[in-house]
């Protein structure tokens, strides 16, 4: 309690005061308030998981034509993010907003899509009008909302419930809780019609050629390898020979073969740091004398990220390219840096 002057003829009342948080303070509930709503709009999806959902998985899976998702305001976001992820992920989709539909965008539906619409209440003009047009087109229309008494979820052909109890909103009015509560259950729909198509990382990968996603599914040892150096020296090749074509090569690494040139062995320049550390004198010896014997090797058509993955736990920066002793090349580390893999 604090003791307050009264603005009424100067008295003294007890008004009981609250002390505002600290900014930090205030910063740091306020995230974790809004984490909590928004993990139990998801949480609140589970019962939506149902025969409903899996009807739309199924429709969504057989129809001989695309899908088309269409909403208004933040659900036409939302919208677009499951367009993205529906065809990346070998489920051909358009975007269509809802606003643009009654105005001439509707000749985008074709006789066989599969047109989902996204909305909270429901209710929107946009909304009302664009349900009553597409069922004139006989279309199945997957209703993804918020309100299952609504005009859209009365007139759909299967409903997706994606109802929340609050949004993060301390006004409880900004789409926060509701639009991800929209966005997983596009996730949702999405991973099961991957996993009925049995969509596979190779197939991933042909949608995502660009970047280094696209590299580590797509990009192989053999591709790295044509593009440096092929260092290599006979095992009783003198070791000054050695050194002069672990040098040319610009690798820190040569290959070792035998006579019939297969590979038995690698040497890089730190066997040859650690021999010059030890004081021996390198005239005499030969590259049988220095090689490690049964080096680490990776087949040319293994992936790129696999070559990555065997440095790393081996240790090691270089490792040469080899299939049925055949020696192919070698893969350094600064290989898979360039490509954006590191």
């Amino acid at each position: 309690m604090g003791l307050i002057l009264s603005p009424v003829r100067g008295k003294q009342k007890n008004v009981k005061r609250t002390d505002p948080l600290p900014m930090k303070e205030l910063i740091r509930q306020t995230a974790l308030r809004t984490l909590d709503l928004e993990a139990q709009s998801i949480q609140g999806l589970r019962s939506s998981i149902n025969d409903q959902f899996v009807k739309a998985v199924e429709a969504i899976a057989t129809t001989k034509g695309r899908i088309v998702i269409s909403g208004i305001g933040k659900s036409a976001v939302i919208a677009q993010k499951i367009v993205a992820t529906f065809n990346s992920t070998g489920t051909p989709s358009l975007f269509m907003h809802a606003a643009d539909a009654i105005h001439g965008d509707l000749g985008m539906i074709q006789q066989n899509d599969v047109v989902i619409i996204i909305s909270k209440s429901g209710e929107s003009p946009e909304i009302r009008a664009l349900v009553q047009l597409i069922r004139n087109f006989g279309n199945t229309i997957i209703a993804m909302v918020g309100n299952i008494h609504s005009s859209l979820a009365l007139q759909a052909s299967l409903i997706l419930d994606t109802t929340v109890q609050q949004e993060a909103c301390p006004n409880n009015l900004a789409p926060t809780s509701s639009t991800t509560a929209q966005l997983v259950m596009g996730d949702a729909l999405a991973i099961c019609l991957m996993e009925l198509k049995g969509f596979r990382s190779e197939d991933f990968a042909k949608f995502h050629p660009g970047g280094a996603l696209g590299k580590k599914l797509y990009l192989r040892v053999q591709d790295l390898g044509v593009q440096n150096e092929k260092p290599a020296v006979k095992i009783n090749q003198p070791l000054r020979e050695v050194i002069v074509t672990m040098t040319a090569g610009r690798l820190g690494v040569t290959a070792v073969l035998n006579e019939a040139d297969k590979l038995v062995g690698i040497i890089t320049d730190g066997d040859l740091r650690r021999l010059l550390d030890q004081g021996k004198s390198i005239d005499g010896l030969t590259a049988a004398d220095v090689m490690t014997r049964n080096p680490i090797t990776i087949t040319p058509d293994e992936l790129a990220v696999s070559a990555l993955d065997l440095l790393r736990k081996k240790k090691i920066t270089q490792i040469a390219i080899a299939e049925n002793q055949q020696y192919l090349g070698i893969v350094h580390i600064h290989d898979l840096l360039r490509e954006g893999l590191l």
